[in-house]
C-alpha cells in the first residue's frame, strides 16, 4: 500500500487508487497477480480469467507468463491445466502460450 494513501482514502476508492498505480508501474505483474488471484483457491474466477486471458493474449502475455511464475513459483500454463479443464481448458492454454 502508498502510506499517502493510506491517511486519505479508504474502501472501494483506495481499491481502485491502488489498481490504478500497480497497472502503471506494471501492466504484466498487474495482470499476472489478477490471474494469481483468480486461480488460487477453491474455485476459479472464470470470468476474469476468461477476460484477462482473451484480452491480453496478443498484447503482452508472454511478459505475463513471466510475472505470473516470479509471483506463484510455477507456470501460468499449469495453473490453467491444475484449475480448468475441458474445451474450456483448451482454449485458455492455447491463449496462453507454451508451458515456461
Amino acid at each position: 500500500a502508498l502510506p499517502i494513501l493510506d491517511s486519505e482514502v479508504s474502501g472501494h476508492l483506495e481499491k481502485l487508487l491502488l489498481a490504478i498505480v500497480k497497472w502503471v508501474k506494471s501492466p504484466p505483474a498487474f495482470f499476472a497477480g489478477r490471474l494469481h488471484k483468480a486461480l488460487k483457491g477453491a474455485g476459479t474466477d472464470e470470468y476474469t480469467l476468461t477476460r484477462i486471458m482473451i484480452g491480453r493474449s496478443e498484447i503482452d502475455m508472454l511478459d505475463i507468463r513471466a510475472e505470473y511464475k516470479k509471483l506463484a513459483g510455477y507456470s501460468l500454463h499449469s495453473a490453467i491445466k491444475s484449475d480448468t479443464s475441458g474445451d474450456y481448458e483448451a482454449a485458455l492454454l492455447k491463449l496462453c502460450g507454451g508451458d515456461d
